[in-house]
Formats: C-alpha cells, structure tokens, sequence
C-alpha cells in the first residue's frame, strides 16, 4: 500500500509536469540544463512549472551517475530511458561532433537488440531521437545513408511485428500505435529529402579547386570505407586515392609506431619498385588489431575513474575531485593519472540490463 505522508521512509523526489508526461527534476536538472530553486529541490512534494524561471536557472553539463558494480553498501540499477535525458541526447544530434556516436548507438538499439524489448518510455524517447536525426538530416542534408539505414531496420522491425502470432512489444496498444505513426514520419521524411547541389552563382565548386586542395581533403578521412566511395565518384579522386601518402597516412592514424613495424617485417608488403603497398598494409592491420572506437568518432561519451559518472568531455561534469584540491593530490601521489575513460557505444549498452 502507497505511503503517502511527509515521513523519513519518503524517497524526496521532485517531479515535473512536462509536454511528455510527469519527470523527475533530478533528470530534468541535465536534460535541459536547468535548475529549480533550493526550496524547490529540497521539498518532497511535486514541482510545478511556474517555480522554473530565468532567476533560478544555472548551467549544469549534462551527466549521469551510475552504478558500476552491485555490493552490500550500494545497491541499485542503471535505467536507459533516464541516462539517455541525463546526457542530453535528443539535443546531441545537432551537434556535428556527437552525430555520429549517436547514430552509432541507435544503430546498435535497433539492429542487433531492437526496441520492442526495451520499456515503453525508452522506446518512445529513441524514436524521438530517431526523428530529430531524420529532421538534422533534412535541414543539413549530409549523412542521408545513416538515415537510410536507420529507417531500413525500423521497417524490418515493424514487419516482423505484423507477421507475429502471439505476443507484442512491451508497453500499451496504444504506445505501439503511437510507435508506428512516428516510425511512418521519419520515412516520410527520408523519402522527401532531395539533395540539391550548389547554384551556378556559387564559386569555387569541388571541381575547380586544385589537386592539392582535395589531398588535403582526402587526408582528413578517417573511414577507409570514405575513400573508396570517394574514389569511384571522380577520376581525379581516384588518381589521389591510389597515392601511398593517403594509406600511409591512415595506418598511422588508427594503429601505433609499434603494430605498423612487427606487421611490416612479418608480412613484407613490397611493390614492384621496392616501395611498401601502404594500402595492403592498413588493411591488414585492420583485419589483425581491428580499428579503435574511441578514433572513430569525434567525440565519445567518457566516464569519470572519481565518481562514476558518465560525460561528454567538451562540457564536463561537477566532480568531486574538482570540490576537494587535497583529494586531487591524494590522488596523483597514489598514481592516478587517469581521470577518464573512452566509452564506446557498445560499452554503454552493457551499463544497462538489455
């Protein structure tokens, strides 16, 4: 039976009356960077949306705190649908430096686990992700694959829904409903995007800068994937391409001094001319160490070694080192240098009980 008087046994959470439903402030603090007054987040009763106004509001970075390992003392779990409105992710799809490790893991959620396992209100928030990338997708018109992609998996996914005898997802007939009309807008929004190259009033096109402009192009791609489509898009692309330069530029990008020399001793790619295929070489440290997954994206999500607490390293997060100078120096004469950790998408989905 509910208890519903102010007594110690009270969990103390402050909720919020938002266009999505009813939400926790402690979640809302990250989600859209604000902040109720004191009064307000110390009070046990619900929080209105009148109390949230400019006086009150305090930048906060987005973060989430998790619970790495269950022990005597701690005890607890890891929700999806809350980390991901911690991390602010909905609005982290506009950013051209997270784009990507979003994709990635919505990627990951859709293909390999899929949705129709995961709680309603998850489900719900990473369709809205979902559509906030189709409409970034529209307005910037790049990344249309990733899109694709993403809108292939959703409609295998409604398929085999139909085509089930018994049993449907988690969560209401209703929810379901509301998932599909969603799932139909984001097609709808890839179907209606249409590429338009640049007016012939805008100058320098691609074609007019000179070859040693689009090396310096083709050596900012971080994707071997990347070259090769550039190279069947133009002739003057493909000549680039096939420079040792750009491969051996690459190997060294995703793979150490170390890895590159046992690989060229063992294996001796050698040409014709005595020259070393760099092409056939990174490919076959990709095949023998594979790619990291923290160089892959521009940013990615890290977790703090202090306080277990999930971040974006551009905004960072209220440590408790950073509360306590003496023990930040604790810390570095114990020999900790390493504050944080890379966490890739595949290691965040293991945070959470899938």
């Amino acid at each position: 039976m509910p208890f519903y008087s102010k007594d110690w046994r009270d969990p103390g959470e402050a909720w919020v009356k938002t266009d999505e439903g009813w939400e926790k402030l402690k979640v809302l603090e990250c989600g859209k960077r604000k902040r109720c007054s004191s009064e307000c987040s110390n009070s046990s009763e619900a929080c209105d949306t009148e109390n949230w106004n400019s006086d009150t509001e305090v930048e906060i970075p987005p973060h989430c705190h998790i619970t790495l390992k269950c022990t005597r003392e701690i005890a607890g779990f890891n929700a999806l649908g809350e980390a991901v409105r911690r991390l602010d992710f909905r609005n982290a799809v506009k950013d051209r430096k997270r784009f990507q490790y979003i994709c990635a893991l919505l990627r990951m959620l859709v293909a390999h686990r899929g949705i129709t396992s995961l709680p309603g209100g998850a489900q719900r928030l990473l369709l809205q992700m979902m559509e906030e990338v189709a409409c970034h997708v529209s307005d910037s018109q790049q990344n249309l694959n990733i899109l694709r992609s993403l809108v292939m998996h959703l409609q295998e996914i409604i398929y085999q829904e139909n085509q089930k005898c018994w049993g449907k997802p988690l969560g209401s007939t209703s929810l379901w409903k509301g998932h599909v009309e969603t799932i139909q807008r984001i097609q709808h929004i890839a179907n209606a995007i249409c590429i338009s190259g640049p007016g012939p009033e805008i100058r320098p096109k691609l074609h007019d800068l000179p070859e040693e402009c689009i090396r310096e192009i083709l050596l900012r791609l971080a994707d071997y994937s990347d070259l090769e489509a550039s190279s069947a898009a133009w002739s003057l692309m493909s000549a680039l391409v096939a420079e040792q330069r750009i491969w051996r530029e690459l190997a060294h990008f995703h793979f150490t001094q170390e890895q590159i020399h046992v690989l060229v001793q063992k294996e001796k790619h050698i040409q014709d001319d005595g020259t070393t295929d760099w092409k056939k070489v990174y490919h076959a440290l990709r095949k023998t160490y594979g790619l990291r997954e923290d160089l892959q994206y521009t940013e990615i999500l890290s977790l703090c070694r202090f306080c277990r607490c999930l971040f974006w390293p551009s905004a960072g997060h209220p440590c408790i080192a950073d509360q306590s100078p003496d023990f930040r120096a604790r810390l570095k004469e114990a020999g900790c240098l390493t504050e944080s950790q890379p966490v890739p998408p595949a290691q965040f989905l293991k945070y959470f009980s899938l």
